[in-house]
């Protein structure tokens, strides 16, 4: 029997020792911040902000929304990304609710004050709407909880979307319901009488821009996410299409 227990020792140190590697880089995925929520009485359909979404449930997103602080939201380029947050209990164990976590996808900017606010650069901030934020915190006068967040892959019902916008040669198209990483790097346009791709630029969140005349034009997109995965929607939009029309293609990240 005492041979047996510097055995037994090894293999619950060697247990511990996995455990613990395990547990540091499971870690490793999660970062640390602070949340708050805005919107008491608004209707959460009003939440497209900096991003320029119309309606997020139009969008596909529903109410659990958030805005992000200036060091996430990346000048509009985090707009569509999704995030797990769940509070962080070791932290406060008062307001956090236990095992909460909710999925949000990022639709406003959270703007900085330049005065030590909780939005301010370098800290990482989530503004959430009210259903989201109750789903990991008690209600109450705490208004403001620490955080551990990770990005996550986006899911969507449906097809990316495409609303048309402005006017004559200025072209601005709203996408939206994306899938995989959520957030657009780049976009091109190519009309049926065009002969190539033509590189869109970001006017602002999810809005992206030509000065090409394509109307009574079929349009076809190409979409390059943040994340480099490209996917082609070819012919999405037929020639008949008006400004304000929103069309959906059957094409998905994932």
């Amino acid at each position: 029997m005492e041979k047996l227990v510097p055995s037994l020792s090894i293999w619950g140190f060697v247990l511990l020792f996995t455990c613990l590697f395990i547990e540091e880089i499971n870690g490793q995925n999660w970062l640390s911040g602070r949340a708050t929520f805005y919107g008491v009485n608004q209707d959460p359909s009003t939440f497209g902000g900096a991003c320029g979404y119309d309606n997020p449930y139009h969008a596909g997103f529903g109410v659990n929304t958030a805005a992000l602080s200036s060091a996430l939201f990346r000048n509009g380029e985090a707009c569509g990304a999704c995030y797990i947050v769940r509070c962080n209990r070791k932290l406060d164990r008062k307001w956090c609710l236990p095992n909460g976590a909710v999925t949000v996808t990022a639709t406003n900017f959270c703007p900085p004050n330049n005065h030590g606010g909780w939005c301010d650069a370098p800290r990482q901030h989530f503004d959430m709407s009210m259903p989201a934020f109750l789903r990991i915190a008690r209600q109450g006068n705490e208004g403001i909880v620490p955080i551990l967040y990770k990005r996550v892959s986006c899911r969507r019902r449906g097809g990316v979307r495409f609303t048309l916008k402005g006017q004559a040669n200025f072209n601005m198209v709203m996408i939206s319901n994306i899938g995989g990483s959520g957030d657009i790097k780049s976009v091109w346009i190519r009309g049926s009488r065009t002969k190539s791709w033509l590189a869109m630029y970001r006017n602002w969140g999810v809005n992206w821009q030509s000065r090409i005349d394509l109307r009574s034009q079929t349009l076809s997109f190409r979409l390059t996410l943040v994340d480099g995965t490209t996917m082609e929607f070819l012919n999405v939009v037929p020639s008949s299409w008006k400004f304000g029309q929103t069309f959906a293609s059957r094409r998905q990240f994932y």
